[in-house]
Formats: C-alpha cells, sequence, structure tokens
C-alpha cells in the first residue's frame, strides 16, 4: 500500500510549527531557574517546533522537510521570542493554544503517517511514525530541559490520542478510502481524544503490579503407563495375631 502523500498548504505547516514553537517557550517560562538567555528560548522553541518532523525524516532516510525553506527556522524562532516575551498574554489564551495544538498533532501525525505508508513501510511502523511525528517536539523539548518524558507519565491523553487517529488513517486507506478523507479522518478522531483528554481529564491508569497470583491446582503425578496415578492412602497397620506379643 503507497498512498499519496497528505499535504497540507505552507502557511498551515507554518502554522502547526509556529504552535509548537510557541508552546515550547511557554514551557521553558516555567523554569526561571535554568536561566535561559533569548538563544537558548529560541532552540528550545525550534526543537519543539520542528522536532516531529525532523525524527520522522531521519527515520525515513530523508532531507528534513523543515530545512527545505527559509520560513520555517524563522517562524519558529519568532514563535519563541513572542511565547517567552509575551507569556502572561498566551497564558491567558490557553484554551484556544490547546485547540491548535490538538490541530497540529492530528494533521503531524497524518503527514507522518502516509509519507511512511508512501515510503514503503508496512502499516504498524509507518503508525509508529505518525505518531512519532506528532508527539517528537515534547520529546526533545523535555530533553534539553533535562526533565523527564511528559508523554510518558500520567497526564492527559496526549500520544494515546495521536496512535488512535494514526490508526484511524491505516484504517481508512486499508478500506479504500481517498487519502485526503483519511487524513482528515485522522485530523478529527486526534483532535476530539485529546480535546476531550483536557476536559474531563482522562488519563492512562497509573502502573501496577499484580499483588497476589492465583494458586494453580496441583497435578496429579503421571505413571509410566501415561495414566495418572492416586498417591496411596494410608491408614492404621494392623499386625497378624501370630506376629503380636504375647505377655
Amino acid at each position: 500500500m503507497n498512498p499519496a502523500l497528505f499535504v497540507i498548504p505552507l502557511w498551515a505547516d507554518l502554522l502547526a510549527v509556529g504552535i509548537g514553537a510557541l508552546q515550547g517557550a511557554l514551557f521553558a517560562a516555567q523554569f526561571r531557574d535554568r536561566r535561559l538567555d533569548l538563544l537558548g528560548v529560541a532552540i528550545v522553541g525550534i526543537a519543539t517546533g520542528f522536532g516531529g518532523g525532523l525524527l520522522r525524516d531521519v527515520i525515513l532516510v530523508l532531507i528534513p522537510a523543515t530545512l527545505l525553506s527559509n520560513w520555517y527556522l524563522l517562524v519558529a524562532a519568532v514563535a519563541a521570542l513572542l511565547g517567552m516575551l509575551l507569556e502572561r498574554v498566551f497564558s491567558r489564551l490557553s484554551i484556544l493554544i490547546t485547540v491548535l495544538d490538538a490541530l497540529t498533532i492530528g494533521m503531524f501525525g497524518a503527514i507522518g503517517t502516509t509519507k511512511a505508508l508512501a515510503a514503503g513501510l508496512p502499516p504498524v511502523p509507518s503508525v509508529f511514525v505518525g505518531v512519532l511525528s506528532a508527539v517528537g517536539g515534547s520529546i526533545l523539548r523535555d530533553l534539553l530541559l533535562n526533565l523527564p518524558i511528559a508523554m510518558m507519565h500520567v497526564g492527559s491523553l496526549y500520544a494515546v490520542a495521536a496512535i488512535l487517529g494514526s490508526t484511524s488513517l491505516v484504517v481508512a486507506l486499508q478500506v479504500g478510502v481517498p487519502v485526503f478523507v483519511a487524513a482528515i479522518i485522522c485530523v478529527t478522531v486526534t483532535f476530539g481524544v485529546r480535546v476531550l483528554a483536557v476536559l474531563f481529564n482522562w488519563s492512562l491508569p497509573e502502573q501496577r503490579r499484580i499483588e497476589r497470583l492465583p494458586r494453580l491446582p496441583a497435578i496429579p503425578p503421571i505413571s509410566r503407563m501415561g495414566r495418572a496415578t492416586r498417591a496411596p492412602r494410608t491408614g492404621p497397620v494392623r499386625i497378624p495375631r501370630n506376629l503380636r506379643r504375647r505377655p
């Protein structure tokens, strides 16, 4: 299955990269003790906006799409610096940024999945590439800030939304749906799961272990003939009269 690529306009791709960079700068602004300078904030923002696409293209052995135009670096750097300078303003628009971020995850997931399928990857690895394309920016952001990767901890279903969206795209393509319609389904599923998870605080259960294991039934001994034999029952031993001691 080698479908056509799902391609979005340049302005939409730049908007997605800008939103990612903006979120990266807003996230980095929470850690004043790190004392990031302007270059540091720009690097975190660019890594957040570019991360998914870079990891996707590196895995597929392609030139990163964000390096094929002058606009991506400029938009990501400006968005990151604006996020740092106007932190108080953008923090009040958290709902709008969350909605745009959910759309961005869906678009990156659709682009990554179709790009992997077009490169000849099987469906399951293609879903993996799509998910990595959607959440790779947050992974690089946490690594740069020396933080535990947020995606791996209990919280809103960030990666799960990308998994469900990318899977829905692959399933739609398998049943013959056009790639553009399948991509819309992917974006819709990802957007819906992500927004509902934020509204209702959905999350996966925390890691746990089984405290009590069920006891397995005892297996009867097997005889040489292959039949199960019962263990001999022991009872009172009777001594013959002629062997009894007389007083």
